[in-house]
C-alpha cells in the first residue's frame, strides 16, 4: 500500500546550523589575497603612474608593512581581475617585490567602475591639467550613462528631478564651476604632444583652451612654427590661431609670423644679469644692496632731468 504522506523537502544539516549573522557575514565583501600578475590596468585609465620619489617611499612602506588599505578589482571576463582602484600601490607592490596584494573584488558595470576608479584618484593632493581633463570626462559620461538608465538609485533620481545636469552634479562634487570642468574636459581635444607642455606649465591652461579649437593637424603644425620660432603661445596669441582656424586662413606661415611676435610683456621687461652689473658695484655688495643702489641713483637721474626740463 503506497503512502498518502506527500514529499517533505528536508533543509541540510549545514542550513539547519548557519546563524543570521554568519548567512549575513558570507553575503559581506572579503578582502582577498591576488596574485599581482592577475590584475591589470582599467581600460582608459587617466592617471599617470610614476616611478617618483612618492612612488619609492610608498614601496618602502608596502615593504615593511604591506598594503594597509586593500585595492578595489572587478572580475575580467578575458581572465584575471580589471584594477578600479589601487593603480599605485599596485606599482608599489611590484617594486616591492611582493607576490600577492589584498583586493576587494566587486561585480561593477562599465559607469559604476568608472566613477570609483575617478573618484578614488581626484582625491591626490596633485593632479595634472590631462588627468583632471579625462577623468572629468571619463565621469561626467559615466554619470550621464546612470541618468538615462531605467534602474536608477532613488539618489539619482532625486538629483534629476530636482532639475540638475550632470555636469552640474560633477560641479559641486568636485568643487570646480561648470565653466571650469568644461575647459578642462576641452583640453581633451589636444594633441598629446601639446597636452604634454600644459602639464609641464610651458603653456598655460587658458591658451591651451583656445588651442583645443584648432584642427589635429593644425596643432601638429603649431609644433612645428613654436619649435622655429623657439616661443609658445600666449592667451591674445592663441585666440588669434583660434581665430584664423576658424576662418579657415589658418597656415603654417600665419603661425610662425604669430609666433615669431615680440610679446609685450618682452617689451616692457628689462633684465640684468648679476654678472653684468657686479663690475660696478664692490665685491662686498649683496644683490638687495646693488638693487637698492639702482634704484637711489634712478631716483636722482629723474630729479635732475626734471630740473633740467624746468630751466
Amino acid at each position: 500500500m503506497k503512502s498518502s504522506a506527500k514529499k517533505v523537502e528536508l533543509a541540510s544539516v549545514d542550513d539547519l546550523f548557519t546563524t543570521e549573522e554568519s548567512r549575513a557575514d558570507a553575503g559581506r565583501e572579503k578582502v582577498v589575497e591576488i596574485p599581482l600578475s592577475e590584475l591589470h590596468s582599467f581600460k582608459g585609465h587617466p592617471f599617470k603612474v610614476k616611478d617618483d620619489d612618492a612612488m619609492m617611499e610608498t614601496a618602502d612602506s608596502i615593504r615593511q608593512y604591506g598594503v594597509l588599505v586593500p585595492a578595489i578589482a572587478r572580475p575580467d571576463p578575458s581572465g584575471g581581475y580589471e584594477l578600479v582602484a589601487g593603480h599605485r600601490r599596485h606599482r608599489a607592490s611590484e617594486l616591492a617585490e611582493k607576490e600577492t596584494m589584498p583586493v576587494i573584488v566587486r561585480d561593477l558595470d562599465d559607469d559604476a567602475a568608472t566613477i570609483i576608479m575617478v573618484d578614488s584618484n581626484l582625491q591626490r593632493e596633485s593632479l595634472l591639467p590631462s588627468e583632471r581633463a579625462f577623468a572629468y570626462k571619463m565621469k561626467l559620461e559615466a554619470m550621464k550613462h546612470q541618468g538615462e538608465r531605467m534602474d536608477l538609485t532613488s539618489a539619482q533620481v532625486g538629483r534629476k528631478s530636482a532639475g540638475k545636469e550632470s555636469r552640474e552634479i560633477l560641479a559641486e562634487q568636485v568643487g570646480q564651476s561648470r565653466n571650469q570642468i568644461s575647459r578642462y574636459i576641452r583640453l581633451t581635444e589636444l594633441i598629446p604632444e601639446l597636452l604634454n607642455m600644459v602639464d609641464e606649465k610651458k603653456i598655460a591652461l587658458n591658451p591651451a583652451y583656445e588651442l583645443s579649437f584648432l584642427k589635429k593637424e593644425e596643432q601638429t603644425q603649431l609644433l612645428d612654427a613654436m619649435d622655429s620660432e623657439q616661443a609658445t603661445p600666449s592667451l591674445s596669441q592663441a585666440q588669434r590661431l583660434k581665430k584664423f582656424s576658424q576662418e579657415g586662413h589658418l597656415s603654417i606661415d600665419v603661425m610662425r609670423a604669430i609666433m615669431g611676435e615680440e610679446k609685450k610683456s618682452d617689451l616692457d621687461k628689462v633684465t640684468f644679469t648679476s654678472d653684468t652689473l657686479r663690475k660696478y658695484f664692490p665685491k662686498s655688495y649683496t644683490p638687495a644692496r646693488m638693487q637698492e643702489t639702482i634704484i637711489k641713483l634712478l631716483e636722482q637721474w629723474q630729479k635732475k632731468r626734471q630740473r633740467d626740463q624746468e630751466r
